[in-house]
């Protein structure tokens, strides 16, 4: 069953991209790529898409609404911390 993780950030273009790319690139070296979709959206579409997910990994704060992992994407932006934050991925798909 496929695993469905929504990338967002204020305008769900280049900071987005940006992260869903360095996502599916690290899930890819780790042999965890086959089963995840990656999609992208600006922060303000999170209300009305994140039922369709199974986690989400955010470069800003997400509507209070949302019952699902959350993920700060921040670190991809910063370059540190980025293995943990793969890690956290994998572990919250695999829950």
């Amino acid at each position: 069953m496929k695993k469905r993780i929504l990338v967002a950030c204020g305008t769900g273009i280049a900071t987005s991209t940006m992260v869903a790319n360095k996502i599916q690139s690290e899930l890819a070296n780790r042999g965890e790529a086959i089963d995840v979709v990656i999609e992208q959206c600006k922060v303000a579409e999170v209300s009305s898409m994140w039922r369709n997910f199974d986690l989400i990994v955010s470069t800003t704060q997400v509507p209070s609404e949302v019952q699902i992992p959350v993920i700060s994407g921040l670190p991809f932006l910063t370059g540190v911390g980025s293995d943990k934050v793969i890690d956290e991925i994998i572990e919250k798909l695999k829950s």
